[in-house]
């Protein structure tokens, strides 16, 4: 019964060899190479690209703590003009990423905060002794600045704060 099952996988005929040859082994090893090397190409592209995606949403991250940290102090706390945009260079923040590969990636966050003028957002009011200028809101544009393999990367994050 074996013998008949393995009498189906040989080459009939008398002047067929049995086996592989050399070149074909040789050609299977080649093409099996570049399969291996297109797999590891792939492999340091996807982990470029999630490290990639890690630097930004730690961007967003840096910015929406800022935006928060604002909204809770409130639009009296932020320093402003009434005819100039104002921009406050704020402290560098850093993070830190394992990588799928092995080893550890920080990027150094550098975050800006522009404040509009604040002429669009005042409410005036008056009487005869006396007029009061009240801002009521500003609007803030976060941006956050890293670099990623050698070139800047940014994102804005825009809000008005009461």
């Amino acid at each position: 019964m074996w013998r008949n099952i393995l009498n189906i996988f040989s080459r009939q005929g008398s002047s067929c060899k049995g086996g592989f040859g050399i070149m074909e082994v040789m050609v299977s090893i080649v093409v099996l190479g570049f399969l291996y090397m297109a797999l590891l190409k792939l492999q340091a592209s996807n982990d470029e690209t999630v490290l990639r995606l890690r630097c930004r949403d730690g961007a967003v991250q840096v910015a929406q703590e800022i935006m928060d940290s604002l909204k809770a102090k409130g639009s009296a706390s932020i320093a402003s003009s009434n005819d100039a945009e104002t921009q406050i260079q704020l402290d560098e923040r850093v993070r830190t990423w394992d990588r799928a590969l092995g080893g550890a990636t920080t990027v150094k966050y550098t975050p800006i905060l522009t404040v509009a003028k604040t002429e669009d957002y005042m409410v005036q009011s008056g009487s005869n002794y006396e007029t009061v200028q009240h801002i009521y809101a500003k609007q803030v544009n976060v941006k956050v600045e890293w670099r990623f393999k050698g070139s800047n990367q940014s994102i804005n994050v825009s809000g008005v704060i009461r």
